[in-house]
């Protein structure tokens, strides 16, 4: 039996959308079929890489775990929505990435950790990155990135 599709209306870096789901649809899935916005990145998609971290409701979550219906009337954004968000440049002046597959997720927690703690001390930043994995072994840069908007 084939899961029905249900209408949800999902607002993503402040624009609203009205789309189809199934039930069991991943939000990252949703995100990049759906909506094109393809920053998000299909790293483990078990919840484990963090490259396809997303905000919801300001807080990070792993949209490859979160289904497309939890995210219905609450306010996402994608790395697509840090276009202009101070952590982009801090990144690219820090060198903070290599190959960059796991940059849109440190991205993302980075930018919230800042907007919940503009001053956190170096284990705080390691408690809110731990959660992404750099196979290019980038860490010190991106911890780097993240310091230098804190002064």
């Amino acid at each position: 039996m084939v899961a029905r599709k249900q209408e949800i209306r999902l607002k993503v870096n402040g624009e609203e959308h009205v789309i189809f789901v199934r039930p069991a649809d991943p939000l990252l899935s949703v995100l990049r079929m759906q909506l094109g916005l393809t920053g998000s990145k299909p790293g483990c998609e078990n919840g484990d890489c963090g490259a396809c971290t997303v905000l919801v409701d300001g807080e990070p979550y792993k949209s490859c775990i979160m289904l497309a219906v939890e995210a219905s009337s609450r306010d996402v954004t994608t790395v697509e929505g840090l276009r202009d968000a101070p952590i982009q440049g801090a990144f690219v002046d820090c060198f903070a990435f290599q190959c960059g597959y796991c940059t849109p997720g440190f991205l993302m927690n980075a930018h919230a950790l800042l907007r919940h703690n503009p001053s956190p001390d170096d284990e705080v930043i390691r408690e809110w990155l731990e959660s992404n994995i750099c196979r290019c072994t980038s860490y010190e840069e991106i911890e780097r990135a993240v310091k230098m908007l804190c002064q």
